[in-house]
Parts: C-alpha cells; structure tokens; sequence
C-alpha cells in the first residue's frame, strides 16, 4: 500500500468510477449494510473462474484452492491477524450448524444469546428448542452492557454463547465482550460471536478486542463487497472439536485410509479441515480474491473505511435534522446525534411504524435502502457522494411529508 493511501482521506468521488457497472453515479445506493456494489474487477474474478474450468477442468481445483487461501488472507486481515484456523463456507448458516453439531448439548444443553440476533442463529435457535435445548434470550440493548447481561445468564450447563459484534436491527455495537470472552473461557462455554456487520466496517482487532478465545463467524456479502457464498469461521486455536455435520473437504489427507471398526472418524489438518464442507462452486472466491487484490491496491482499510464512513453518517444526519426543523410531519423519526453515531456501525437506523412505505417512496426517486420492521436503514458506502447523500435527505424528507 502506498503511503499517500496510508495517509489520505478516502474519495467517494475517486472511488465511484471503479464501480460503474452497478451504475453507482445513477442511483443512490444506502444499501452498503446490505449488499455493496462490486467494483468492475470482480467481473473478471467470475470470468476467470470459467475461464479456468473450460481449460483446466477437474485439474481447476489446485487454482481453486489459491483463490481460496486468498480469500482467507483477506478475512484473517481483517480481523486483525489473529492466530486460529479459517474455515471457508456458502453462507454463515452451514458454519453455524456445524459448529453447533460439535457442542455438547446433550450434557450442556443451555445456548445464551440476545433478542437482537440475524434470522439464521434465531431460527436455528428456534427449532433447537423445540428439540430440548435450552435457550436464553437476553436484551441486546443498552449494546454497552450486553456482554455483562450475557455472562450473567452462563450456568454450568451453558455450551455456547452467540451474540453479534454489531447488531443487525438496531446499528449498535456490543460492548463487554472481552470480558465475556474471557469468562466463557473460564467456563469451558463456546463464545460465537458474529462479525458480519462490524468486518470491513470498523477496525476490527480479535487480539484486542480480548477474543482470542472465541469462534468468529462472518462474510462479505457485505462490506468487503464480495458477494454470495463468501463467508468464514474462525475456530480459537488449538481446537479439537469434532463436528457431527461433516465432510469429505474435512479430511483430504485421510481420503486413502481404509476404515476401522471402532477407530473415530478422522479430521484433517489443512486450512480450515476440521469444519469443513464438501463441493462448493468455487467462482465465489475467483471473484473474491480479485475483490480483496483490489481493496488492498486501493487502500481500502477498515480504519479508512469507518473514518469515511463516520464523515457520511455526519453528513446525513445533518441534512436530515436540517429537513427535520423545518417539515413538521408527526412521522418524521428521531434523528441520532454525531456523539451516537461513534456507537453503532456503518449504517443509520431511523425508527418509524411507516418504514416500509418510506423505503418505496425511495426507491422510485431512485434511492435504494431497507428496512427491518420499524427500522429504517440508510447505509452509504465508499463510492457515494456527498451530493448523493444530500439528494438522499432530500428524497426521504419529500417522502415523509406526503405520509398522512
């Protein structure tokens, strides 16, 4: 990385032309907590995937796997470099219900989590209990306090922890963790704790943040701009969990052994074996690899990234309050302060009972953003501009007026 990257302010402006097959100049896409637009190179990541299957065949995989091991470079980096194995997967849902398969839930079968998790871990969850597992839902807000209210909750028969960096509805990120790490370790109890919405999008150190000893699952379906079937799962280093969900990736050297009545099923030492799948369709990392080949030329850190970030969240919440003083509507939300901004993630939630109506009325002025029941979500990313962000507030403030 250059030293002028190292030391200059991110440009949406110098950005935006990287990405102009997503046509980020003709609309205004507040959907960077969502799905990110895909810089032009990741194009050729998928058409180099196809490209090395017609020429190469069944030999594409040992490609393939250099793509892959690219891919878990780029994931290892952005959680701060920290020691422990990174298993590759489709989506968090299969990462998730592997890990959970090695647990002890039959001796253990209390799982501690919060009422602020994404769909995959609150359905998995769901239908766990309906099978005997025990399951404690503790308030995710105050965020600040949530990893004390999590400790609180472990018992002697806790077998695993789940609770989210960031959290998907409300923005804000947890706080406590270390300490939560640091007693579920005392404990012999897994901690999980998803990264998605805080990789890429804050500076994100594992050692740091006092959690080496827990898994850390993710992806970059969303900051990282890497689209489907690009997610991970950190395992602590030295575990020897043995997941019942598996297959036959998990033990490539093991593939000749003859089987023994009575000997246990082997796992294998390679990157990422132990909760490892089996076939995937490897155009995902060909187009992720080439995604984090461009991050990295760009300058694209996550501390970068977070102080853009924080400078278009200002923005709009300036241009919103400043609507805001001057449309007495009833069903104009609340506004957050700078100051709160500090305490969430890379997007804003405005709560409102006519979110959904909000985010139609935007999308015809062009404006692309979701929702999540109440909750309004307006996430910027690299390449919008300020004037985008302004015509957004513009937009929404219309919108709001016309609400009856």
């Amino acid at each position: 990385m250059s030293s002028d990257h190292a030391l200059g302010a991110l440009s949406a402006s110098a950005l935006a032309p990287h990405y102009r097959r997503f046509r980020v100049t003709e609309r205004v896409l507040l959907t960077g907590h969502s799905h990110q637009a895909w810089p032009d190179v990741a194009r050729e990541g998928q058409l180099a995937a196809w490209d090395d299957a017609a020429e190469h065949v069944d030999d594409k995989w040992g490609r393939a796997f250099e793509r892959a091991e690219r891919v878990r470079e780029g994931f290892r980096a952005r959680l701060g470099g920290p020691e422990g194995d990174i298993t590759l997967g489709a989506n968090t849902h299969e990462l998730l219900v592997r890990l959970l398969s090695a647990l002890p839930l039959r001796q253990r079968p209390r799982i501690v989590t919060t009422d602020g998790e994404f769909h995959t871990v609150r359905r998995q969850l769901d239908r766990l209990g309906e099978e005997g597992a025990e399951l404690v839902r503790v308030p995710s807000l105050p965020a600040e306090t949530v990893g004390e209210r999590l400790l609180a909750a472990i018992d002697s028969r806790t077998a695993l922890v789940i609770v989210s960096a960031v959290f998907f509805d409300s923005g804000r990120i947890a706080g406590g963790l270390d300490a939560l790490a640091a007693g579920a370790a005392a404990r012999g109890v897994a901690l999980l704790v998803d990264t998605y919405h805080a990789l890429s999008a804050l500076p994100f150190d594992t050692r740091a943040l006092g959690l080496e000893s827990a898994f850390l699952v993710g992806g970059g379906y969303k900051y990282c701009q890497l689209g489907e079937g690009n997610c991970f799962l950190r395992t602590p280093p030295n575990c020897d969990l043995r997941p019942v969900v598996t297959g036959w990736f998990a033990a490539f050297e093991h593939l000749g052994d003859r089987a023994v009545p009575g000997r246990p099923v082997p796992y294998g030492s390679g990157p990422g074996a132990r909760f490892a799948g089996a076939t995937y369709d490897p155009t995902s990392h060909y187009r992720a690899a080439r995604v984090f080949e461009f991050h990295d030329a760009q300058g694209l850190t996550p501390d970068r990234l977070r102080a853009l970030s924080l400078r278009q969240l200002d923005r709009l919440v300036g241009a919103l309050e400043a609507h805001r003083e001057t449309t007495p509507s009833p069903w104009f939300p609340e506004v957050p302060t700078p100051e709160t901004l500090r305490g969430g993630g890379a997007f804003l939630v405005l709560e409102t009972p006519r979110a959904g109506e909000l985010v139609r009325a935007l999308h015809r002025d062009g404006v692309y953003a979701d929702h999540r029941g109440d909750k309004l979500r307006l996430g910027p990313a690299p390449y919008v501009t300020v004037d985008q962000l302004d015509h957004a507030a513009d937009v929404l403030s219309r919108a709001i007026r016309t609400l009856s």
